[in-house]
């Protein structure tokens, strides 16, 4: 008699789990402390949110880990599921493009047409020229070039990992991911040390927001990346990934270029840019 672990198609038929109505009120009880917390609701808001973070982490730990064992354990990564992955990572990754666009949209708006008769309120606000009157901008060749450095860089130690495993060098992926990781996390200070001598707040101007809003998700984008490079090399420690089935890897990897491009974008587009605006501004006056 056939027992119920013997497969007889190439797809994964997902087992039940209690993963996704954890998380969703866990997200739910995150959400309502934060909300609670910001208004003043009640003295016990930030516990609230407190629990709904430890839910959702563990669910994230817990699912992720089930997804772990499917792979590595049980066999049910097969070639087509894998296919499956990987269009999977490719629209994830096309929908965090199109967030970014949006945070673009909203600075190039705004700069390009600080004067815009249509807005009757950007002239007032701005000064009729962009960065806004009174905004010192980031020289774009100092602490900005250091970390597109940094990020480069890493970009290329995730791929000399990434091809190590190719080649089932087993040290060379160690390596790798434990630079990339360094660069990450030295990514990360130069960000905050750069955020906590910027001469602009996020509130009272557009620049400010545009800045932060764009720099800080990336900011974020950065840390999770890390945080996926890290799980990857305790899985290498593990003995986990082969030269032919390493989904977990490769989309790290993807995860982290995806990340660096970004930043390519936001150096020329917001530093190096802006930053001339703000000269050419000046000499006008």
């Amino acid at each position: 008699m056939a027992t119920a672990q013997v497969k007889h198609h190439d797809y994964h038929l997902v087992d039940p789990s209690p993963w996704p109505i954890v998380g969703s009120i866990s997200a739910l009880i995150m959400a309502v402390g934060a909300i609670s917390w910001m208004h003043h609701l009640y003295s016990a808001a930030p516990i609230v949110f407190g629990v709904g973070v430890i839910g959702v982490l563990y669910t994230m730990a817990s699912w992720w880990g089930d997804v772990i064992r499917e792979a590595q354990y049980k066999g049910d990564h097969t070639r087509v599921v894998q296919i499956s992955h990987r269009y999977g990572m490719i629209l994830f990754i096309a929908s965090e493009v199109m967030f970014f666009v949006a945070w673009f949209w909203a600075f190039f708006n705004s700069s390009l047409f600080p004067g815009d008769p249509v807005h009757v309120t950007r002239d007032a606000l701005f000064g009729g020229v962009w960065p806004p009157k009174g905004i010192e901008t980031f020289d774009p060749w100092h602490l900005p070039l250091l970390n597109t450095l940094i990020l480069l860089t890493s970009g290329t130690t995730v791929t000399w990992a990434h091809h190590a495993l190719l080649e089932n060098d087993r040290q060379g992926l160690k390596w790798g991911l434990i630079l990339t990781i360094l660069l990450g996390a030295c990514f990360t200070c130069v960000q905050a040390y750069e955020y906590h001598h910027a001469a602009f707040s996020f509130a009272g101007n557009i620049y400010g927001a545009t800045f932060f809003m764009a720099t800080g998700f990336h900011g974020f984008h950065v840390l999770v990346g890390t945080i996926f490079l890290i799980v990857c090399l305790l899985r290498a420690y593990a003995g986990h990934f082969t030269p032919t089935q390493h989904l977990g890897f490769e989309f790290a990897a993807w995860y982290w270029h995806f990340v660096d491009v970004v930043w390519l974008f936001l150096f020329i587009c917001i530093y190096v840019w802006g930053h001339g605006a703000e000269t050419m501004a000046h000499a006008a006056h």
